[in-house]
Order: C-alpha cells, then structure tokens, then sequence
C-alpha cells in the first residue's frame, strides 16, 4: 500500500485547496459518501479516478500518489537554478528550472547533485572568436561515456547532447558567464564556472 493514495493525502490537499467533500465529489463523479471513505482510510478510489482526482486536487499523479506535494517557488525562472534528471531506464534527459515531479519509466527521478569537476573529468574551455571551445578529457566508449555537456546563464540555455565512441568535445556561442554542466554515466552531473 506504501505506492497508493493515502486518505490523509487526500484530505490534506482537498483542505489545502478549501473544497468541501461534496465539491471534491462533484468535480470527479462521485458521492460525497466515497470521499469520506477515502479519507477515513475505509475505502480507495478506483484507478480509472486518479488522473481526475489529481486534476481536482491541483497536483500532478505521482505527487497525489506519494503524498508529496511540490511548491515551486521559483517564479522569476532564473535558468540557473536549473536541476537536470536522467533516467537509469533509458538515459532520457529532463530539465526543470525550478522543483518539479519529474518520472520517467515509471521510475520516480531525484535531482541530480552536481559536484565540482575532477581530474578524472578535466574540462578545457578555450574562446576562439565569439565561442567556447569545450573539452572533456575523458573516455567516450559504450560502457563509460559523457551523455551531454549543458552551458547555463541566468537567461539561457545551451545544451549539446554527445554519445558513445564520439569526442567529449562541443562549441558553444558566447552568451555571457555562467556555469558549464557535463553528466558522465558512471560518475553523475559535474560543474564548473565560466
């Protein structure tokens, strides 16, 4: 039961949303009688309800089903605050600029945390003219690879998707300074400043 809806879960977002049983009823095509049992843990909404349920709640599937609710409070959409997820299923890229409830595969994605480049995943970045000449010294087969090399500003976005037995390599436009964001399979998302 821990991957269903819970009657509190519920309860909380329908009062959070200042709508009564019978609103919340009417909304999705029910009785207000099913909604009380939802909430006294005495009865669950058939599948077929939770997409409709959801949308009456204001809030996505995933976070009506875990009981986490995602605020996000990042209403200027500063591009740096970007968080990236990857799916471990089948490498699908997502960005989000702020919090977001982001699944994949039926997988749940976390955001990834970005550690400081290494040696190991030295990055060379050279201007030439009016772009960044970006390097990776860093091993590009089927097994171990760099998946994509991201330039954000506070108002933009350049992201350049590498694959396997290609070069860790990539030029970007000069648009200002910002960070530099490469994700290696096997070690994780990695930044540095530029």
């Amino acid at each position: 039961m821990d991957n269903y809806i819970t009657g509190a879960t519920i309860k909380r977002l329908r009062e959070a949303k200042g709508i009564t049983q019978t609103q919340l009823a009417e909304k999705i095509g029910v009785s207000s009688k099913a909604v009380s049992k939802w909430e006294t843990a005495k009865g669950l909404p058939d599948i077929t309800l939770i997409e409709p349920l959801a949308r009456a709640l204001g809030v996505s599937v995933m976070e009506l089903m875990s009981g986490d609710t995602v605020n996000n409070k990042n209403i200027s959409a500063n591009i740096l605050r970007s968080r990236f997820y990857v799916c471990p299923v089948c490498g699908n890229i997502i960005r989000s600029t702020g919090e977001a409830a982001i699944s994949c595969c039926g997988i749940t994605l976390p955001p990834l945390e970005a550690e400081e480049t290494d040696d190991a995943h030295e990055v060379t970045v050279e201007r030439v003219e009016d772009e960044y000449f970006v390097t990776v010294r860093h091993e590009m087969t089927k097994t171990h690879f760099i998946s994509f090399i991201a330039h954000l500003t506070s108002d933009r976005v350049q992201f350049v998707k590498l694959y396997p037995e290609g070069n860790a390599e990539t030029r970007l436009q000069l648009r200002g300074r910002g960070y530099l964001f490469i994700y290696c399979n096997k070690h994780g998302l990695m930044k540095k400043r530029i």
